[in-house]
């Protein structure tokens, strides 16, 4: 036993000898073009067939039928060749048996043949690649659900938001509106909270005053006299489209006033708006303030309520008043909805006061009240809503 002992472990340093020369031989392989020990493929079930000598003689560690208790020993030799050593052999033998992991049920396979890592499987087809990505593809090109209204995003904006972007007040504010029945859309009074609307679409009114959305714009301009009614003027004079070069949105002016006469012209890019109130058959009315030279007759106002005859047909006054008179200096206010061109001029001159200054001072429900001239500003909700339903709309 003893000397088996020192058979035993000659064995293993002759392994140690024979892992350095199996170094070398790998790489003479390798140099001459033929595969290494562990890029070899072995086929599933070779077993019996796999290693020197390992087939059904093979023992239960590994060695052959004489082999000692560890498969070494005296009477090792052929059969287990130099890779047996001290525990099983040379470098890529078994931990328990002779030769390169071969022998008994647990040697053999694809693990068979000793080499150095764990040997990759057998590659996939192409055919079979193709498939998986097919299928992972048609697992993420599927048409998207259409969920319910209740699920997705709803259609619309909340009507607080509308009115609180319309400038009506805060969100809060807009709420205590629609609690207050105060807030109609469509011709309905809305009670609940969290309604959904269409500002493009559809009319919303708060205390029977249309609510204007955020895509229509409307000002008003105290013009000053010298100023052509134009947004652009192809001589050079200074016009209305000065005052809002800075607009993103192309505006337009309703109606015109004379170069010299001064006073309030609104601004908007709402067409239907600006078309109504300029129309006769609304009739939407303007003042004036003319400077004229006295002394007046007591049936002036009279005449021009009557009506002046004009070279393109009468012309009647709504409402004519004197509101200064110092000396023979008299300041008159003549309101009228008519617009022909240069009409108060023309009515006041043919009755015998021809106007030294003209001012308009309201335009419908708009009044130009302390607006400095050339100062331009944007009308409130409320003026929006007058507006509006002055030429029901």
């Amino acid at each position: 036993m003893r000397s088996s002992g020192r058979n035993s472990r000659g064995s293993g340093s002759g392994g140690k000898n024979y892992r350095g020369a199996g170094n070398r031989r790998d790489e003479q392989q390798q140099r001459a073009g033929r595969p290494r020990p562990e890029e070899r493929r072995y086929d599933v079930g070779d077993g019996p067939k796999a290693g020197p000598k390992a087939g059904p003689k093979a023992g239960p560690k590994g060695g052959g039928p004489k082999a000692g208790p560890k498969g070494g020993g005296p009477k090792a030799g052929p059969k287990g060749g130099p890779k047996a050593g001290s525990q099983g052999g040379g470098p890529r033998g078994g931990s328990q048996g002779g030769g390169p992991r071969t022998g008994g049920p647990s040697a053999g396979g694809p693990k068979a043949g000793g080499g150095r890592g764990r040997k990759p499987g057998p590659a996939r087809p192409r055919e079979y690649e193709a498939q998986i990505e097919e299928r992972n593809r048609a697992r993420h090109d599927k048409p998207r659900v259409k969920l319910p209204k209740t699920f997705g995003e709803q259609e619309g904006e909340r009507l607080q938001k509308v009115l609180a972007r319309a400038g009506m007040g805060s969100r809060r504010a807009c709420e205590d509106l629609i609690d207050q029945a105060r807030v109609e859309v469509n011709g309905k009074i809305v009670t609940e909270q969290g309604m959904r609307v269409d500002p493009e679409k559809d009319e919303i009114k708060v205390d029977g005053l249309t609510v204007a959305t955020q895509s229509y714009l409307f000002f008003a301009l105290n013009k000053p006299a010298g100023v052509v009614s134009t947004m652009e003027d192809p001589d050079g004079r200074q016009c209305l489209g000065d005052y809002v070069t800075n607009r993103e949105t192309r505006l337009f002016h309703v109606g015109r006033l004379d170069t010299e006469t001064e006073g309030i012209i609104l601004l908007t890019n709402h067409g239907e708006l600006a078309h109504r109130l300029t129309h006769p058959r609304y009739g939407v009315q303007k003042t004036y303030l003319a400077a004229i030279q006295g002394p007046l007759p007591r049936d002036l106002g009279k005449q021009l309520k009557s009506g002046i005859q004009l070279e393109d047909g009468y012309a009647r006054a709504d409402h004519f008043r004197v509101v200064q008179n110092t000396g023979k200096n008299y300041l008159v206010e003549v309101s009228l909805h008519e617009g022909r061109k240069h009409i108060v001029r023309r009515m006041l001159a043919e009755a015998g006061f021809p106007v030294d200054k003209l001012v308009r001072t309201a335009f419908g429900p708009i009044a130009l009240g302390d607006q400095k001239s050339g100062w331009l500003r944007r009308l409130t909700n409320t003026e929006v809503g007058m507006l509006m339903r002055e030429v029901d709309l």
